[in-house]
């Protein structure tokens, strides 16, 4: 069998970044041993060590590398050197440019809730258990994209929430696509009662189904989603939604799982892709190998399967979930805190749980 090739832009980026990012290198190389797969990293510089070194956010020569790349793996951004929001260059303007030029319009985020770590959830065990599901948002329309300004001597406001259809045609096919290896089920979140943006959502949606026979689907109005996040959130698969709907959703489902270190994501475009960990840049951990490597871990997971290396993500994504039960827990998972493994030993574990797994 010919040696499959990828060619992945690797930016450590800010803070824990680097760390993380080392973890989900390992967990790479090891799933490229098994399935015989080539990644060639191509390191880069974003956020505020690129500002450091050349003082732009976003080098050209890192927007080149990931224009080049089959897929962006991403560590975090964001430095408190840079808090000011007078600085003209801050570290957060290097990731909003890269989604822009990359053409990042839809972004994904599994919430899985794992039966040893149910105890973290803010949200009672019964309601938890058993969820996993994923939310796609659409991320380049709707009301944060549309015309904004305000009238009358400045005492009215208006943003306008516009989508065109071919903007909801390719992130609804994407839900339905992800639902084929999921649990064949997607939920629409809108407000169509009210909006017509929504009522377009809901025929674009109800047009593609026909094309899913094998999916099953529904509509759940968006104060009602919010509703069952927290009561039900097992009801659902995967939650196809417009952009503000996501923004609110996605972060309302961060808290069933108990630990921002757990989330991983995918922004995709196109013709480009990049995964990164939920979590920000963690900079009061930086440098002392706490952090929660597991996020980045299966924002690989994420790519693997994104580059349809189905099997290598599902190996990782049954290795961390072996790792946790045997306890390999970094410390924002532990009760005590000096049982806490450090982010290389979560990462190692993860790594040989994948060369050698457990039948």
């Amino acid at each position: 069998m010919k040696e499959k090739k990828f060619t992945i832009a690797v930016l450590p980026g800010d803070g824990i970044g680097p760390e993380v990012i080392e973890q989900g290198v390992k967990v790479l190389k090891a799933i490229g041993t098994i399935y015989d797969i080539q990644f060639d990293l191509q390191y880069a510089d974003i956020g505020a060590v690129a500002i450091d070194k050349t003082d732009e956010a976003l080098p050209k020569s890192t927007l080149q590398t990931c224009m080049e790349a089959d897929a962006v793996l991403l560590g975090a951004i964001g430095d408190p050197r840079f808090d000011d929001p007078k600085l003209k260059v801050r570290p957060e303007q290097g990731l909003l440019a890269l989604r822009k030029s990359l053409g990042l319009f839809c972004n994904v985020r599994p919430v899985r809730a794992y039966e040893n770590l149910l105890d973290l959830s803010p949200l009672k065990l019964e309601y938890v258990s058993g969820s996993d599901l994923v939310i796609y948002r659409e991320l380049t329309g709707g009301i944060y994209f549309g015309e904004q300004g305000r009238k009358k001597n400045n005492t009215y406001a208006y943003d306008v929430c516009g989508y065109h259809i071919f903007e909801i045609e390719r992130i609804v096919r994407l839900a339905f696509e992800a639902a084929r290896l999921r649990k064949h089920k997607v939920t629409l979140v809108d407000k169509a009662n009210v909006l017509e943006s929504s009522r377009m959502w809901r025929e674009v949606f109800d047009d593609i189904s026909k094309e899913f026979a094998d999916v099953s689907t529904d509509y759940v109005l968006v104060d009602n989603a919010t509703m069952q996040m927290i009561l039900n959130p097992a009801k659902f698969d995967v939650i196809v939604t417009s952009n503000i709907f996501g923004d609110i959703i996605s972060d309302e489902a961060s808290v069933i799982c108990g630990s921002l270190g757990m989330l991983p994501s995918a922004s995709l475009g196109e013709k480009h892709s990049l995964f990164e960990p939920v979590h920000g840049s963690y900079p009061a951990a930086a440098g002392k190998n706490i952090a929660n490597p597991l996020a980045t871990i299966l924002s690989v997971a994420l790519m693997l399967r994104h580059l349809g290396v189905e099997a290598g993500a599902l190996q990782i994504e049954e290795a961390v979930a072996h790792c946790l039960d045997e306890g390999f827990l970094t410390e924002d998972l532990c009760i005590d805190k000096s049982m806490a493994c450090t982010c290389s030993e979560v990462g190692d574990a993860v790594a040989t749980a994948i060369r050698q797994p457990v039948v």
